[in-house]
């Protein structure tokens, strides 16, 4: 099936782009989650609606992207959340709590699209995290999670 990303995917593509890929996918991950449309011969005006879009807050070169990330890892990020006697948090931790934690630590402001967790952060204690900044450049960064 031939769909418009709407959001960039990891493995696939970024926004604007047009993929092939399974049906299964698509129907039932790809498009409910809002990633994707059906690709349509009217929707060549939503690809470069999408691609405009993606121009204005994508990071344009890659010395832009490594001073990024300069930025982001010297930032220390630190995140009190609920957790139990035994260091099991209630939940976990998101990407979108990630970003936000960031940008409160004087960091830059990150998308939280771009923040790529190895597994959930389930414990208390020090965790690596990814962001990618452009295809080529991505930064490592020490997150510490500590109890409220």
């Amino acid at each position: 099936m031939k769909i418009i990303l709407t959001h960039e995917v990891s493995g696939l593509g970024a926004a604007g782009d047009v993929v092939d890929v399974k049906d299964g996918y698509a129907r039932n991950y790809l498009v409910p989650r809002g990633f994707a449309i059906r690709w349509t011969k009217g929707g060549e005006k939503d690809v470069a609606q999408i691609r405009r879009a993606r121009k204005i807050h994508e990071i344009a070169t890659i010395e832009q992207a490594n001073q990024i990330k300069a930025q982001l890892e010297s930032v220390k990020v630190r995140l009190a959340v609920r957790s139990g006697d035994a260091g099991r948090l209630f939940g976990s931790v998101t990407p979108a709590d990630i970003a936000s934690a960031i940008k409160s630590a004087g960091g830059p402001e990150v998308d939280k699209r771009r923040v790529e967790l190895g597994s959930p952060i389930k414990t208390l204690g020090s965790h690596q995290v990814s962001v990618r900044l452009h295809p080529e450049v991505a930064a490592k960064l020490g997150v510490e999670v500590v109890a409220a």
